[in-house]
């Protein structure tokens, strides 16, 4: 792991910026010693300093955590590939066109899942000490990408995920999860349909599992399920 930049802010959190086997990411650490790690997820479309992505960073450091957080395969700073371009060009003719892109969507998702889920375990291993216990927060593509990756890493043993609707590839990762899990569900969700968010949530092996579900749209997860989670991740 090779560590580009570092800054301090006045709270006492440290900002690294690093590269891992060609991935780009961001470590966050609090004042003192951290009580444990988060990994953070961004959604479609975004990056690792994407501003939601920047808060729940700085939610977490406040509450002791350490977080790092990656550009997901043909994001951020990232090129993209010939499947990038060809899934985001597909995925825009659909939605322009009023068609459902949702199965090209998942498609996409589980393509991205297989890239990613190799490099965020290498980063986990790379890592300096960041406390005992390892969590996972991702909503959306977010949890396209985490549902496997926890499903393949025993070491994260709470995740939040959320946003997220019923896939194959998802159900058969869940359906393995022994890790507690908190899930976030928009009642008004105009991307996931309520009853596969439903399905998500139902799929998930472990019995330590709680479903957060709150009206309003995709994206608009009320402030107090954000500051909820935090405590959920931070034990």
């Amino acid at each position: 792991m090779r560590f580009t930049s570092e800054s301090t802010s006045p709270d006492g959190t440290t900002e690294r910026d690093f590269v891992h086997d060609g991935v780009p990411g961001v470590l966050w650490t609090p004042a003192g010693t951290p009580t444990g790690l988060v990994l953070s997820a961004h959604g479609g479309g975004q990056h690792k300093r994407a501003p939601g992505i920047a808060a729940r960073a700085a939610r977490c450091t406040a509450a002791g955590l350490a977080v790092v957080t990656l550009d997901a395969p043909g994001h951020g700073d990232r090129p993209r590939t010939a499947d990038d371009e060809r899934f985001a060009t597909e995925i825009r003719s659909r939605i322009t066109s009023g068609q459902d892109a949702g199965a090209l969507v998942a498609d996409y998702n589980a393509l991205q899942a297989a890239r990613a889920i190799p490099e965020w375990r290498s980063v986990l291993d790379a890592l300096p000490a960041t406390g005992d216990t390892v969590g996972f927060w991702g909503v959306s593509m977010g949890s396209a990408l985490g549902i496997p990756l926890v499903a393949a890493e025993p070491r994260i043993s709470t995740a939040v995920f959320g946003l997220i609707g019923a896939t194959g590839p998802l159900v058969g990762a869940a359906e393995t999860i022994t890790a507690s899990v908190r899930f976030l569900l928009q009642w008004d969700d105009q991307l996931v349909a309520r009853d596969a968010g439903l399905a998500m949530f139902d799929a998930f092996a472990t019995r330590q599992k709680s479903l957060h579900a709150n009206p309003g749209g995709h994206g608009e997860v009320p402030e107090h399920e954000l500051a909820d989670a935090i405590a959920f991740l931070a034990g």
